[in-house]
């Protein structure tokens, strides 16, 4: 942080803890401990996960209405022995200090996420197998000038793999220890390893083309051009303080209010968020329950031998939460900031704290609404700004932001910030090369995909809710249209899980309506939200590869399922290894009704990366999101209870005169 930017750490008042909760410090040492109390622990024990087991949303929201008891606090923990391989899905009642259940996990519908212990494992592993001690001679390198990057292994159904746990492993060249390995390749070599028996079980060589050698140190004077002068400072400030309050994980911001959480699988969680209707006596109206990023996976297209099972699930195969950037050091944030921290479990199921591992703050975002009358000689202007609630977490090269903005005009957005350093290959420089950009001599940067699939647990107005499809159609010279202008809608909608998988259609400006199907505006329509889309590829691969399997819910768009408590990553519970037998496209074949009822949306977005050599060595942020926007939720537009800007940059607004002359000179220009 600069001395510019006032960073605010403290709880504004203290506010009773609810079921939904984050768990607490002593929370997590209390569930460790019923954990070991119970004998499901030994010396090679690691957790994998430890989280709020979060209880059934008709429980909260009877609890919220005072026709329920407070639902029990419980905790749920994924368990590997390291020397058997053994797995357990473990829960916990705080409330009632026991085991509640132990599932034993036989991999069959996949593993575990991978411990960062077994990342570390890896090199002692391999380098004291001479296969791969001579595979990298060959390639002129020795073990003591690489390091080892491992990786989750997809799922192929390799001879010798069956039952195991494994982990797939790529070398870099290191040159000093100041040196970014990821501009040197050794291409063309992958290790298999199992971590469990501590084998190297194959290696795959193929041609490729040689280590590159040019250095990638962007970190480093020498390693950039000369600094770029010119560029004065920019301070946000805000005299009187952030208009945001804050009691706990409990946030109200201008007619906002919402619950924060976190996770080490899914992060930033956004629950409870609800918009104090300015027409109806600032009644709070709920519009989602719970939002949070359940799963991502960034599938590569090089089918080269020792790439072509390049495909990684941040979420479900690395917990990615446990990564989440401190966000003490430089200026993630800029302006009145405050932050929140995140306490996780480490790996022997300890508390840790992540600090400052949220940033809240506001941001001035330009014009809210505007008009300059013609015929009073009103002119009216008032400036929008937003709430932004953001996290940055680093997974190996890559680095992603997701920031989650709520406007004052009750619209609603989840931004995905992409940033860090491509994961290279070596490329021989041949132009005819189709599965990977050139970005630096010897370089390669594979074509790939990220593709994030926000949960939407929504609450419009309530839980009765459904789902409509709404095209623009044009309609054709005829009976009534004899000119052909006319165009229109079409309104389709979804009725049972059947029709829940849904994809863009950006000709049409295809987008779809979550609506109240009891409730009714001062208009007589149904209160809605409009989830509009980024139109982007889904899922390149073909259709009957494994990662299609494994990743069903990046083939569509859109998903529409009805709320199931069980049902939280849309790739499964155990993404690991998990050869694509659940998820999202095993819950729909129970083709439940969407039809008003309580329902959760399952929203792809993401990118195709074709890399360009200005992505190389680190890559300018790319950015991708979705948005959802009010429609018939007010009767009106709801920010008009914003008041003027009062600023000595802003001319003063029209004071009622019928003498506009006197207003000419106010357009003043500081």
């Amino acid at each position: 942080m600069t001395d510019h930017s006032h960073a605010h750490h403290h709880d504004d008042a203290a506010r009773a803890a609810t079921p939904l909760s984050s768990l607490t410090a002593a929370e997590i040492a209390a569930a460790s401990e019923l954990i070991a109390a119970a004998g499901l622990v030994t010396p090679t024990t690691r957790y994998a996960y430890l989280g709020l087991l979060e209880p059934d949303k008709a429980d909260v929201l009877a609890w919220q209405a005072g026709t329920g008891e407070a639902p029990a606090r419980e905790v749920r923990a994924m368990l590997l022995d390291r020397a058997t391989g053994a797995s357990l899905d473990v829960a916990v009642s705080l409330t009632q200090a026991s085991v509640v259940s132990t599932v034993p996990i036989d991999g069959s519908r996949g593993q575990v996420p991978i411990l960062d212990e077994e990342f570390a494992d890896i090199a002692g592993i391999v380098n004291e197998d001479p296969r791969w001690v001579e595979a990298l001679a060959r390639r002129g390198v020795t073990p003591e000038q690489v390091v080892q990057v491992p990786l989750s292994p997809g799922f192929y159904e390799i001879p010798g793999e069956e039952g195991r746990r494994v982990i797939r492993v790529f070398a870099f060249r290191m040159d000093h220890e100041h040196d970014h390995p990821w501009a040197h390749p050794v291409d063309g070599l992958c290790a298999y390893v199992d971590v469990i028996s501590h084998e190297l079980l194959q290696i795959v060589e193929t041609d490729a083309a040689p280590i590159p050698d040019a250095s990638a140190n962007y970190h480093l004077p020498e390693g950039r051009p000369a600094d770029l002068e010119g560029l004065k400072p920019l301070e946000i400030t805000q005299p009187e303080g952030p208009s945001f309050t804050v009691a706990g994980e409990h946030v109200e911001w201008a007619n906002w209010s919402l619950d924060l959480g976190f996770d080490a699988r899914e992060g930033l969680i956004l629950r409870n968020l609800a918009f104090a209707d300015p027409d109806k006596g600032g009644e709070v109206r709920p519009i989602m329950y719970r939002g949070s990023i359940a799963e991502m996976v960034v599938p590569y297209g090089d089918p080269s031998p020792s790439r072509y099972w390049q495909n990684y699930f941040d979420t479900g195969e690395y917990v990615f939460g446990r990564y989440t950037n401190s966000l003490t050091l430089g200026c993630d944030c800029l302006g009145e900031i405050r932050y929140f921290d995140a306490t996780l479990a480490d790996e022997l199921g300890n508390p840790r704290t992540i600090e400052n591992a949220i940033c809240m703050h506001e941001e001035d975002y330009g014009v809210l609404w505007k008009h300059t009358d013609v015929f009073t000689g009103e002119s009216e202007v008032r400036r929008s700004r937003r709430l932004v609630i953001s996290f940055f977490t680093t997974v190996g090269n890559y680095d992603y932001g997701f920031y989650w903005y709520l406007y004052l005009d009750g619209t609603i957005e989840l931004e995905a910030k992409l940033t860090g350093i491509l994961f290279p290959s070596a490329h021989s420089g041949d132009p005819d090369y189709q599965y990977a950009t050139l970005v630096a001599p010897g370089v390669g940067a594979p074509y790939h995909q990220h593709l994030f699939s926000a949960r939407l647990d929504m609450m419009v107005d309530g839980v009765t809710n459904a789902v409509d499809e709404i095209d623009a159609v044009r309609v054709p010279i005829g009976p009534g249209n004899e000119h052909g202008n006319a165009f229109t809608k079409s309104v389709r909608r979804i009725a049972s899980e059947a029709e829940g998988a849904l994809d863009a259609h950006g000709a049409a400006s295809r987008n779809w309506m979550i609506t109240n199907t009891e409730k009714v505006n001062g208009l007589g329509q149904h209160p809605g939200y409009v989830l509009h889309v980024e139109q982007s590829p889904t899922l390149l691969a073909d259709p009957a590869s494994s990662i299609a399997k494994r990743a069903a819910y990046t083939t569509k768009t859109l998903w529409v399922t009805q709320y199931s408590s069980d049902e939280r990553y849309p790739a499964g519970e155990f993404v690991n290894q998990n050869p694509g037998v659940d998820g999202i496209t095993a819950w729909q074949a129970a083709d439940r009704n969407l039809d008003g009822d309580d329902i959760v949306l399952w929203t792809t977005f993401g990118l195709t990366h074709f890399p360009r050599p200005e992505d190389w060595p680190v890559m300018p942020t790319d950015y991708v999101k979705f948005t959802m926007k009010p429609y018939g939720f007010f009767d009106r537009n709801p920010a008009l209870n914003v008041k003027p800007t009062v600023s000595d940059h802003c001319a003063p607004g029209h004071t009622g005169s019928s003498d506009h002359s006197e207003h000419a000179g106010h357009d003043h220009h500081h």
